[in-house]
């Protein structure tokens, strides 16, 4: 057949004859797609199925799960007070955590892509070492101990200014703003290398061309060439701070225990854990996974949309 009546050929295709024509054309990457994929939907798409259905049952794991429709999300927004004080501070360490982690990722990749490539490498290792490791949670502490061998107690105490230490991480008005500043310090992971990888894969031809245009400033820089060629990678970073935010229960955890005192920086992963681990509910477990599920959903497409308009 001549590439012309190819061309026609192909002109002529529905969209599904098309697209099997795709397929046999790059079959070999398929056939190599294929292994990921059974495992993508065995251990990931199947699953999350399955607990939607779980949702609408009560189901205890050693019994048949027995279905009561609405019944679990009813008992949820209405009879369960403990859920919504999780659902008000996890939405609360998303707004604070969620966007100040974002720009702050962003701004510091941005710093660090100024620098030259050896100490661009040296920086980017100091600011990402407290994820790779737990030392953020052992230097916090070690420095609000609550005994007077703990750093602050220690100097308020030399300073007189208390006379008995603080439980920094057993008092309510301190778990959450210091649960938040861990947070944010351990929020430099892969997001953050996505960044200066981002920043890397600029062309420096456009910077020439933008000056050339009019763009007099590092500003118009940042907002007409940098981020409408880093889009791709601004929704990436997007959707792991979102992430992160919304599993803020594990940092809660590990510095004030689980449930904290009072209840204060009580999350739904915690309500999630207490659920599926303690009680065994999984059908209850199941609904509270569905609504931060959908919160999740939902945060990422107006994300999505906010994204979609830069350098526009």
């Amino acid at each position: 057949m001549s590439k012309k009546k190819e061309t026609v050929a192909v002109h002529n295709m529905t969209k599904a004859q098309w697209t099997w024509h795709l397929m046999k054309q790059y079959k070999v990457g398929y056939f190599m797609v294929i292994p990921f994929m059974i495992l993508f939907f065995t251990f990931t798409v199947i699953p999350v199925f399955a607990s939607v259905f779980v949702a609408f049952t009560d189901w205890n794991l050693l019994q048949t799960p027995n279905f009561v429709g609405f019944q679990n999300f009813i008992t949820l927004f209405l009879n369960d007070d403990l859920f919504i004080t999780a659902l008000k501070n996890t939405i609360l360490f998303a707004v604070v955590v969620g966007p100040a982690s974002y720009l702050m990722s962003f701004g510091i990749a941005w710093f660090i892509n100024e620098l030259s490539p050896k100490m661009r490498a040296f920086v980017t290792l100091i600011f990402y070492a407290p994820s790779l490791t737990s030392s953020a949670y052992t230097i916090f502490t070690y420095i609000f101990a609550g005994d007077s061998y703990g750093l602050v107690n220690g100097w308020l105490m030399n300073f007189g200014l208390i006379d008995s230490p603080i439980l920094f991480f057993k008092t309510e008005s301190y778990i959450m703003p210091l649960c938040i500043i861990v947070s944010l310090w351990m929020s430099l992971n892969t997001g953050f290398l996505a960044s200066i990888a981002g920043l890397q894969g600029v062309d420096r031809a456009q910077y020439e061309a933008a000056a050339v245009d009019g763009i007099t400033n590092r500003w118009q820089e940042l907002w007409y060439v940098t981020l409408p060629n880093m889009k791709e990678t601004l929704m990436f970073s997007a959707v792991l701070s979102i992430t992160n935010a919304f599993s803020f229960g594990g940092v809660v955890t590990t510095l004030a225990g689980s449930p904290p005192t009072g209840y204060v920086g009580y999350t739904i992963s915690h309500h999630l854990e207490e659920y599926s681990g303690a009680r065994m509910e999984f059908g209850y477990a199941s609904a509270i996974s569905f609504v931060l599920f959908i919160i999740q959903i939902g945060t990422n497409m107006v994300i999505n949309r906010a994204l979609s308009k830069v350098g526009k």
